[in-house]
């Protein structure tokens, strides 16, 4: 009962947080552009939902995941820049995962492995959606599309290792400031 009731305390806090970052970094203007590509955007949106899956596992960065989701589309009423936020974030968390299921005794080891794993969905799967969503429903032609592929993957790994790396940061402070009944209760909580 109290696992439950830390891991919903634990998204909500963590949601709300995506909430705030979105909100906050476009009101502000403090979103960074790409300097090749500038409709593509940095920020910090990925972090609490990397933390969310680092804390309490890929279900609780896929709900994460969906707030961010629902937070960009009311904030822009775009559906398609909401949904590849949210594919590109979840994409990231879901490489991540993968890596935790070959999770050794090595700490270093996972976070990298976890790391590459993580950017490289993130990377593989938005060129794969932006070959399909950009001549769709941008009216991008599709050699344009192509020869703007290496950007793109370029900002996604930037992107997604800004997420992890910052993530992993938050998650070993709040690791170590832990009790130690929480660091038992979660299974990825032994990557230190």
């Amino acid at each position: 009962m109290v696992k439950n009731s830390t891991i919903l305390t634990g998204n909500a806090i963590l949601s709300a947080l995506v909430i705030i970052f979105d909100y906050s970094m476009k009101i502000s203007g403090l979103k960074i552009p790409f300097p090749w590509l500038p409709y593509l955007k940095f920020d910090f949106t990925g972090v609490p939902i990397v933390l969310s899956t680092l804390l309490f596992g890929l279900p609780s960065g896929a709900t994460t995941s969906a707030v961010a989701l629902l937070a960009i589309l009311l904030r822009s009423g775009d559906p398609v820049g909401a949904s590849m936020k949210a594919l590109a974030e979840f994409s990231t968390i879901a490489g991540m995962a993968l890596s935790f299921k070959w999770s050794n005794k090595e700490a270093k080891l996972d976070k990298a492995l976890s790391s590459i794993l993580g950017v490289s969905s993130r990377s593989l799967i938005m060129f794969f959606a932006n070959l399909v969503v950009l001549p769709l429903y941008y009216q991008i032609p599709q050699p344009a599309v192509i020869l703007a592929s290496p950007l793109v993957i370029a900002f996604n790994l930037i992107q997604g290792l800004i997420s992890i790396v910052l993530g992993y940061f938050l998650y070993d402070i709040v690791i170590h400031r832990t009790s130690l009944p929480l660091k038992k209760a979660f299974p990825i909580s032994k990557m230190r």
